[in-house]
């Protein structure tokens, strides 16, 4: 019973101290980081405005297995936002918002943790410098009660290692990146080859959409976003995993008020899929008839009839038209894309 006694009073001791100690604890805490990358401004920015891009490097969700992420309109830029969720817990969720863009300026984004209604307040400001980038983080932590406020005595080391570990992965992303548009910049667009498709194997989803002036577009970007976030997210897959992704459908569907097509994302292998929404579609090998095409969505017509009138003009017969994203689909902007038709006799 003594040594009872003497262990609730140790007790009541150290809680005591650690209650006074808190008070020398603020109950939010503010710091700045300064990291610089290099690349240019241009090649950084849409890395940290369009939160499906964010969310591919910065440690602090690349860490999360097993989530579920989701991102609301608009997809970039102020006012959009994402909401990431712990699909087995249930209890591990949160929601980040840009508030602000000045753009190639300055973000100010909120984070939300769970049940909290205080969040981090993460400002960045972005200084150019010829091919670098200089990018300082000004950091505030949510308030926490009185007893909690033992978390701002580290939070400031973990922050800061998680934003070192997700420049790493940015620089590495980048890098690919700029590869990539090394090569791009090769491309003869309006120009029509013969090539010798190899077979792939997509996972993605098929779809219906109406055929009216900038709607079509609309369309296959928003499931451009289901499938890359289902891709990336539920099923794991990092970018150098997985290929551009393709959209099948009949080659004279543009005519049509209504076009149906299949959209998918080329992985190297079967995997599990759980979600009845997606399909794995094989595509295989063939001989194809091929333009790349720059410019609006809509426009696209003119390099299609082409292929169909060279398979005429040659008295082949032709599979569906194979649409692949160079660039991610963008209602807002030109899109980049390679058009293949399949011709056989």
């Amino acid at each position: 019973m003594r040594a009872f006694k003497i262990f609730i009073y140790l007790g009541i001791f150290l809680f005591g101290i650690y209650s006074l100690s808190m008070f020398l604890v603020d109950e939010s805490k503010s710091f700045i980081i300064e990291k610089e990358i290099k690349y240019p401004i241009d090649k950084v920015f849409p890395q940290f405005n369009n939160l499906q891009n964010f969310a591919q490097w910065n440690d602090f969700f690349v860490t999360k297995k097993g989530y579920k992420f989701s991102y609301y309109t608009p997809y970039e830029g102020q006012g959009s936002s994402m909401n990431y969720q712990n699909m087995k817990t249930k209890s591990d969720y949160g929601d980040l918002f840009i508030r602000y863009e000045n753009h190639f300026s300055s973000l100010k984004y909120q984070l939300y943790e769970g049940t909290n209604h205080t969040p981090y307040k993460i400002d960045l400001k972005f200084i150019p410098n010829k091919n670098t980038t200089k990018i300082i983080w000004y950091i505030t932590t949510p308030k926490t009660s009185f007893l909690g406020r033992a978390y701002n005595l580290i939070s400031e080391d973990y922050i800061a290692s998680t934003i070192d570990k997700s420049m790493v992965n940015l620089a590495q992303l980048l890098g690919g990146k700029v590869d990539k548009e090394i090569l791009l910049s090769n491309i003869k667009y309006d120009t029509l080859m013969v090539e010798k498709q190899n077979g792939f194997l997509l996972l993605g989803v098929n779809v219906s959409s109406i055929n009216k002036k900038g709607e079509l577009i609309k369309n296959i970007e928003l499931n451009h976003g289901k499938v890359y976030n289902f891709v990336t997210k539920d099923l794991g897959k990092k970018e150098d995993e997985f290929g551009a992704p393709v959209l099948i459908s009949d080659a004279r569907a543009y005519k049509n008020k209504e076009v149906s097509y299949y959209y998918g994302i080329p992985l190297s292998k079967r995997v599990g899929v759980s979600d009845n929404n997606f399909s794995f579609r094989t595509v295989g090998s063939t001989d194809s008839y091929v333009m790349y095409y720059q410019g609006k969505y809509d426009g696209r017509i003119k390099a299609i009839n082409q292929l169909l009138d060279k398979a005429k003009k040659d008295s082949m017969r032709n599979g569906e038209l194979q649409e692949m994203f160079i660039e991610a689909p963008n209602s807002r902007a030109d899109v980049k894309i390679k058009l293949t038709l399949p011709v056989f006799r």
